[in-house]
């Protein structure tokens, strides 16, 4: 492995502890901000209480005036009452009296109300204060573990950065700019490549980008997400011995009303799916972006069948499985679905497979690395 890899990867390791401990110090003040706010809706109960309490009481004391205007009025009739003349204005003041004592008979039941309500207002208000007690010792624990726990990652974080800044130091300038550039774009600048694929994307790569990166002599990117590719030959063994089992691959018919081929380099558009197919006397062509599934240009239809008419997208193209009714293709519109794309993948695998096989057999075992054929 190049020196500026095993760099980049203890560098990727320390960027990857930077983020864990900014995210964790910033989580740190926002546990206490809930912590507090569920005591301030504790504080916001025993106040509610409270002013109960102080309201019930207040309630009494105007019950309590009341009675005592009740008394002073009944008072005041029964002194009219002697020096009354007539039967009626007698009946009238005794009216008055038995009013006034029935209004103290009401107000008295109400204060009787109040003090069975204060019991039950008094033991809220001693709830209240017993859990305000306990959250607030516990919110002290909270915000001093806290303020450790944010200490000891400060300092685990300066330690982190010191070690990323020598890192840094010890890889090559470009290199750093574009492995940064992609790490912030992606959340990181480096994938292993395992069984052909970029393991961060999930692309297949192409064989001559595969054989670069085994090779481990220069630096190499991914096509797809632009992130530096290494590999660890040991996870690569391990994903290789499978291979050894894979089924015969099926080959398509010479003379099939419909043909699909890949092609490496197609252009502006780089790696394509080319889809030919024979309708009457003309035939029609498709070309799919291997990775989207996007048409590249418009349909193109010529006079003959596609081996004559398209003989530039067959020479060197590989050959794959596949046959779907052109009314299917035309349902498709500008974009293949991704269950055909996959289809068509697992086949150029295969075909790459057969292609790597047949390499070996002709070539002198030195020139194939152990598990240089890849499904």
């Amino acid at each position: 492995m190049l020196p500026d890899i095993e760099n980049l990867l203890h560098l990727q390791e320390a960027d990857k502890e930077i983020r864990r401990l900014q995210d964790e110090i910033a989580e740190l003040p926002k546990r206490v901000a809930a912590i507090e706010l569920k005591l301030a809706g504790t504080k916001a109960q025993l106040e509610k209480a409270q002013a109960a309490i102080k309201a019930d009481e207040a309630a009494r004391r105007k019950h309590e005036t009341t009675i005592s205007d009740l008394r002073g009025k009944i008072s005041k009739y029964r002194d009219q009452s002697l020096d009354v003349k007539t039967n009626e204005q007698y009946k009238a003041l005794l009216g008055e009296i038995q009013f006034a004592e029935k209004e103290i008979g009401a107000t008295e039941d109400k204060i009787l109300e109040l003090m069975l309500d204060a019991d039950t207002r008094s033991a809220e208000v001693k709830a209240a204060q017993a859990e305000l007690k306990a959250e607030t010792a516990e919110i002290e624990k909270e915000k001093e573990e806290a303020r450790q726990r944010t200490a000891a990652d400060e300092k685990e974080l300066a330690e982190w950065r010191g070690k990323r800044d020598q890192l840094r130091s010890g890889i090559d300038a470009d290199l750093l700019r574009r492995y940064e550039r992609v790490s912030n774009f992606r959340g990181s600048g480096l994938s292993e490549v395992r069984d052909h694929k970029c393991l961060a994307c999930q692309v297949m790569l192409r064989p001559q980008t595969y054989n670069e990166v085994r090779s481990g002599r220069q630096i190499v990117y991914c096509d797809s997400c632009q992130r530096v590719l290494y590999m660890n030959p040991a996870e690569e063994v391990v994903e290789q011995k499978p291979v050894v089992h894979r089924p015969r691959r099926h080959h398509p018919k010479i003379d099939a009303p419909q043909a699909w081929y890949y092609r490496e380099n197609y252009g502006d558009a780089g790696e394509v799916y080319i889809s030919l197919t024979n309708a009457g006397t003309q035939s029609s062509r498709r070309v799919y972006e291997i990775h989207t599934g996007r048409m590249v240009g418009d349909i193109l239809i010529r006079e003959g069948d596609f081996r004559q008419a398209f003989p530039e997208d067959i020479t060197g193209a590989v050959r794959l499985n596949g046959d779907w009714p052109e009314e299917e293709l035309e349902a498709w519109g500008t974009e293949a679905p991704m269950v055909v794309l996959d289809t068509l993948l697992a086949d150029l695998e295969a075909a790459r497979y057969e292609m790597s096989a047949r390499a070996a057999k002709t070539q002198a075992p030195a020139a194939v690395p152990s598990g240089q054929a890849a499904g």
